[in-house]
């Protein structure tokens, strides 16, 4: 279950203890749910009762109790816990294991619209390097919601800037001021103008060093009222290059599914308890019982995956993708040392469910970095 079908759930819970008339409130739009701060426990936590208390005339722990008999029914929930001064605590039932099998089974497309929506945007970019590569990444966005897309650009494609674009793998549909929309409702198309904070000039000469990928990176990492970074840093082979960070990633989730060949065994989704599987430890002579690392930032980050590409492609912000990516990678290394066994260990069941979710990680970085126009590597 992701969190935007918890969130669907937990608002279905309110509905139906308005329709039984314990609660007299008007149902919200939305429910948030969060990984659990301080003092609570399970997979996500929800402050929907606290919000309801006031305008339900109840206190919000009795809220919270409504909703938690309610919410311990549905499925896919395990158990329900209060908390605090009313929030609910929620435990996901085979959380892990349903969330890999859904990763594995759509891929690179996971989080992407099932069909289109039948919406038209027309996103329209000045002439500048950085208002270009955003609407491209913007446009691949909004097409793995359902979107139709057009894109225009005010600059001529005379042959330095075609260059440049098709260095940069930019595709534009049109060129010259866009018409003047008609009013609603004889035109259902959004039209949009991009216009982030511009690199610094020149920065058509100092990205071609950079070559397509970090160019990219450079120019859609930072939020669109930050002005981008054009230097040679975003180039480097270290921990301090967010880029490398979550190229590197991907390529160790491949280099993992390789080794495991090597071995003998294949990724098969199982029960991965996030806190650590007590039953798969590194057992060698004269070493000491070392824990499977924590996965739970992981199945977090991985479940987050949906909500986030929406939320990119709803603000027309691709850095909130870009940022997103590397909470997965710095989620997902840690965790890779735990896969393949160790020393005189056999594949068990747990290698096989570890090694599921590192390419369930590896699935959503390689689908992140190609909607950002950016390689993701099989080797690095």
């Amino acid at each position: 279950m992701t969190p935007v079908e918890l969130s669907r759930t937990v608002l279905c819970a309110v509905r139906r203890a308005v329709d039984d008339g314990e609660l007299d409130v008007a149902v919200p739009g939305r429910a948030d749910v969060v990984p659990p701060g301080p003092g609570g426990c399970g997979d996500y936590a929800s402050s929907v009762a606290l919000k309801l208390a006031r305008p339900a005339g109840q206190p919000p722990l009795r809220v919270a109790e409504i909703l938690r008999r309610r919410l311990a029914q549905s499925d896919g929930i395990g158990d329900v816990v209060v908390t605090g001064p009313g929030f609910l605590n929620i435990s996901l039932r085979g959380s892990g294991d349903s969330l890999v099998r859904e990763i594995l089974r759509r891929g690179q497309r996971y989080g992407h619209a099932d069909r289109p929506t039948g919406q038209l945007v027309r996103l329209h970019a000045p002439h500048e390097v950085r208002a270009v590569v955003v609407m491209d990444a913007v446009a691949r966005l909004l097409r793995s919601q359902g979107a139709l897309v057009r894109t225009s650009c005010a600059a001529r494609p005379e042959p330095a800037w075609t260059d440049l674009l098709n260095l940069l793998g930019v595709e534009v549909d049109a060129y010259g001021i866009p018409e003047t929309p008609a009013p609603a409702p004889a035109s259902t198309a959004r039209h949009v103008t991009l216009r982030p904070v511009p690199a610094t000039p020149p920065a058509e000469h100092d990205l071609t060093p950079l070559g397509r990928d970090a160019a990219r990176w450079a120019l859609l990492h930072p939020a669109a009222h930050d002005r981008p970074r054009i230097t040679a840093d975003h180039l480097v082979q270290r921990e301090s290059n967010p880029l490398f960070r979550v190229r590197y990633a991907h390529a160790r989730t491949r280099a993992l599914s390789r080794n495991a060949a090597d071995l003998g065994f294949h990724a098969e989704p199982g029960d991965v308890d996030p806190r650590g599987d007590t039953r798969a430890v590194v057992r060698e002579p004269g070493v000491r019982q070392t824990p499977v690392h924590d996965a739970t930032p992981l199945c977090h980050a991985l479940a987050d995956h949906p909500r986030v590409l929406q939320a990119a492609a709803a603000h027309h912000a691709p850095d909130r993708l870009a940022r997103h990516l590397v909470v997965v990678a710095d989620a997902v290394l840690p965790f890779l040392v735990a896969v393949l066994p160790r020393g005189a260990e056999k594949p068990s069941a747990a290698h096989r469910a570890r090694l599921a979710l590192a390419e369930a990680a590896g699935a959503v970085l390689a689908g992140g970095l190609s909607l950002l126009g950016i390689d993701a590597p099989e080797h690095l």
